[in-house]
């Protein structure tokens, strides 16, 4: 029996390396997101603190100087989370792209493996189709062997 080898397989190959890059991208990006999301929550939980410290400094003895810094920390922490969920934002769409590249490479890897399939169905199907034809050929064969031994044998 012949051995199959399809002949788009390096086509294949690379398009499951493609598949293994879009991967890692993937998952970086995904990495880069929940790196952006915990900064952010992380701003957040510094500007409450700040907040609270409003509040504390408010009931104590009133100093305007600390009250004035705490309210500047608490305008420049609203600063850094806006500019902070701008990166979450940027960080969600390169998050999106790297999984509709994916999704494309996956598709394309997929049809591949199909093609190569069908390739292979083919390869069987004339593969049995070359063997029935040596077996009925070796069946007339034996069959014409036989009839010439019985015709030498009723002579």
């Amino acid at each position: 029996m012949a051995r199959f080898r399809y002949k788009m397989q390096s086509i294949l190959d690379i398009k499951e390396k493609l598949e293994s890059s879009a991967k890692q991208a993937f998952a970086e990006a995904n990495r880069r997101l929940e790196d952006e999301k915990e900064k952010l929550q992380n701003l957040y939980d510094r500007k409450e603190a700040y907040l609270e410290e409003g509040v504390a400094l408010r009931l104590a003895k009133l100093d305007v100087r600390k009250i004035r810094e705490n309210k500047m920390a608490v305008m420049r922490m609203d600063e850094m989370i806006r500019a902070q969920r701008k990166a979450v934002d940027v960080a969600a769409k390169a998050l999106e792209e790297a999984r509709i590249k994916l999704e494309e490479v996956m598709k394309e890897r997929k049809t591949h493996e199909k093609l190569k399939e069908n390739a292979f169905q083919e390869f069987l199907q004339e593969e049995n189709a070359a063997e029935s034809k040596e077996i009925d050929q070796l069946t007339t064969y034996l069959h014409g062997q036989k009839l010439m031994g019985e015709k030498e044998d009723g002579k």
